[in-house]
């Protein structure tokens, strides 16, 4: 029964460090840019946009151009986002005695 207990303790324990692992996330931010750092997004580590930024000089260009750029920029945001979020799953996993398939 002790160990069944510690299994609990131990799960309620991971639970906690994934909450407050997301919580951090939502803390951090990464960028993700195109055409050359004329449009910039901004996201927090969950991969939610914050911000967008573009260059004064694109506004009076190309629409297309400009809408590639920014789905390229946010694409960009959100896989950094994904590649921060993973290497903090990867901090738990490896605290663990045995592999558990954790996703944010």
């Amino acid at each position: 029964m002790t160990d069944l207990r510690g299994l609990l303790q131990f799960g309620q324990q991971m639970q906690g460090r994934l909450a407050a692992i997301q919580s951090e996330l939502a803390q951090r931010t990464v960028t993700g840019s195109a055409g050359g750092g004329m449009v910039t997004v901004t996201a927090d580590g969950r991969g939610q946009i914050r911000e967008v930024h573009i260059d004064p000089s694109l506004l009076g260009g190309d629409v297309e151009m400009l809408e590639d750029l920014v789905v390229a920029a946010v694409g960009e945001v959100q896989k950094r986002a994904a590649e921060l979020a993973q290497d903090e799953i990867k901090k738990v996993q490896s605290a663990l005695p045995f592999p558990l398939p954790f996703s944010l």
